[in-house]
């Protein structure tokens, strides 16, 4: 029988910071910076490994894009450990705000606009972006302005203040409005 790896353990996309190091630094010139933060100025590359060696560190590339590029004496180990953590600390610090849809149609009871409202009202109390969609079907379609009022009296429902980003559109069957909260309030 064959092993499915279907629903194995993925592998996380976390970002890879690549540090070129000691021997894999090829170019002639660098600017050295010491274990400090003193500057060293510029000199070949070979001599700024001596340093390197004789006070125990090892020469890192900092600022790779420089002329000449940056190079720094530290521990290279440590400086990809505490770099690896301020990237995770600033992917963490991201606000990411996502858009939830809300459908609604030309048939719809007073019940279910007030729990669609609350679930939008939700959303919004989030910090996330609305988009109430209604769609359309057949003969429904002639009956833009019909839709257009439900879509308004649905927003009047809304306690939460918001704000609106897209006004109301047709695209195909659909009319839609995006919503999102409002700043500061």
């Amino acid at each position: 029988m064959r092993k499915s790896y279907k629903f194995g353990k993925r592998k996380r996309n976390e970002p890879e910071i690549k540090y070129r190091a000691n021997l894999q630094i090829n170019v002639p010139m660098v600017f050295v910076i010491d274990e400090t933060g003193a500057t060293l100025g510029q000199m070949t590359t070979r001599q700024a490994l001596t340093i390197a060696e004789e006070r125990g560190y090892d020469l890192v590339e900092v600022s790779p894009n420089a002329q000449p590029p940056v190079v720094k004496l530290l521990n290279l180990g440590s400086f990809q450990y505490h770099q690896t953590k301020l990237a995770k600390q600033q992917k963490k610090n991201q606000k990411s705000t996502e858009t939830k849809g809300i459908r609604l149609s030309l048939k719809i009871a007073q019940g279910d606009m007030e729990t669609k409202a609350r679930q939008a009202e939700k959303f919004l109390e989030k910090g996330n972006k609305a988009k109430i969609e209604l769609i359309l079907r057949g003969r429904e379609l002639q009956k833009i302005d019909i839709a257009k009022e439900i879509i308004k009296n649905f927003l009047a429902q809304l306690k939460t203040p918001y704000s609106i980003e897209q006004e109301t559109s047709k695209q195909g069957n659909k009319l839609f409005i995006i919503i999102t909260p409002k700043e500061n309030v």
